[in-house]
């Protein structure tokens, strides 16, 4: 790897990582955290170019920083681990998984989605106009580029297939808003795809486990904490 992850760590036992989402850093995570660690050792990373991790020169990708998680989970010793991934953490955290089952005990995917497509058209068109804004930005200021490839990572990731999750012996928690700017239906086909896949609406928007923690929280723990 080119750059060192940075990342908070708490708590003792079985390892759960966590994975913020786009333009955020671990701190997303301050209502689980503490929570979670608990009962386990909790590791919540910033991604590349993200929080207080650097960008460094390698794409920016998911599946760059599903390879960064690969190398980091590497460089702590760690063969196994529980996952949980929000947005486009959990769009990592699911490209990591169908590379790598083996190092997963348990996956859990919050507001994640298999493509573009699936997030709702009221939320995306806009997306996409800043992108479209954002490049024509960057060619004339280096200080856009950041916003650029923020964006960039929304409008062409990820471009996972639904038959892929098919070959997936993860348990897999995904979890979502009711009124998450993920369609419900893109939900429901990612657990549906999943042989051991399964479905937790909670009441709220995207950042569900922000706002509604110690429901999200709950959902989330009785899923670990099974055999």
């Amino acid at each position: 790897m080119d750059i060192s992850l940075y990342y908070a760590e708490r708590g003792e036992g079985q390892p759960l990582v966590l994975l913020h989402g786009n333009g955020e850093s671990h701190r997303y995570f301050a209502g689980q955290i503490d929570f979670f660690a608990a009962s386990r050792r909790v590791i919540a990373v910033d991604t590349r170019g993200h929080g207080a991790s650097p960008r460094g020169t390698a794409p920016f990708t998911i599946a760059q920083f599903a390879l960064d998680l690969e190398e980091f989970l590497d460089g702590l010793g760690l063969e196994q681990v529980d996952l949980l991934g929000f947005s486009d953490g959990g769009n990592i955290a699911l490209t990591f998984a169908l590379a790598h089952p083996e190092r997963l005990r348990r996956l859990v995917l919050n507001g994640a989605n298999l493509d573009p497509g699936g997030v709702k058209r009221t939320v995306q068109f806009p997306i996409e106009l800043g992108y479209r804004a954002a490049r024509r930005a960057a060619k004339r200021d280096p200080r856009a580029v950041r916003n650029m490839e923020l964006l960039g990572l929304m409008v062409n990731h990820p471009h996972i297939e639904p038959a892929a999750l098919r070959t997936l012996e993860v348990p897999t928690l995904v979890i979502a808003g009711t009124r998450d700017l993920i369609q419900a239906e893109h939900t429901r086909l990612i657990a549906g795809s999943l042989p051991q896949g399964e479905l937790v609406f909670i009441r709220g928007n995207h950042f569900i486990a922000a706002k509604n923690p110690d429901v999200f929280n709950a959902a989330v723990d009785e899923f670990l904490r099974r055999d």
